[in-house]
């Protein structure tokens, strides 16, 4: 998922719970008879939400239909784009390689994906290596986890990565930058035994 999308769930499911908890622990105060600010809508035990004078307040003028399906058409919407965003794939499919003729050529992103793997697999000190690809055709962006046996030291595997495989995948397909996170997680492995 890319970096604005995550912001963008976390802003509005953020902005949705507070919304949501305020108005909630403000009806349940009121309900409960707990004083509540005057500029609060209910404010006793037997107030409804909505009266018959406030749901039928607005029906004679002539902006007000307009208006509420302006707004409900535009929350249809934006709601419609945050579903379509989280079903979109994550995964790259292709990546766009400059030809240099102005065409440009298409490489399936599994390919890249899978040399970038055995390329990290390869190094001293990784047990296992996983790589997907992210982003835009023309700008991917790698993710690469990292299965370190116990021996490994982290930072030459991370250089190595980064001269060796990385710096591989960047330039065959021809890209200017391919930015990359990178996890490491150690093998498990049994206490050896001294005897």
């Amino acid at each position: 998922m890319s970096g604005v999308l995550r912001t963008v769930n976390r802003v509005l499911l953020g902005l949705v719970g507070l919304v949501l908890v305020c108005v909630g622990g403000g009806v349940l105060a009121a309900g409960l008879g707990f004083s509540v600010p005057s500029w609060w809508p209910w404010y006793g035990k037997k107030d409804v939400l909505l009266s018959d004078a406030d749901r039928e307040r607005w029906r004679s003028e002539g902006w007000w239909w307009p208006v509420v399906i302006a707004v409900l058409a535009v929350v249809v919407v934006l709601a419609l784009w945050w579903l379509l965003a989280q079903l979109r794939r994550a995964r790259l499919s292709e990546v766009l390689v400059d030809s240099g003729d102005g065409e440009g050529a298409l490489l399936r992103g599994r390919a890249l994906e899978g040399v970038l793997a055995g390329e990290a697999g390869a190094l001293d000190g990784v047990a296992r290596a996983q790589a997907v690809l992210t982003g835009r055709r023309s700008t991917p962006e790698a993710r690469i986890r990292l299965l370190m046996e116990p021996h490994a030291a982290p930072d030459e595997a991370l250089g190595r990565l980064s001269d060796e495989a990385i710096a591989h995948a960047r330039d065959s397909a021809g890209l200017a930058r391919l930015p990359a996170e990178v996890r490491l997680k150690a093998v498990k492995h049994r206490a050896e035994r001294v005897s």
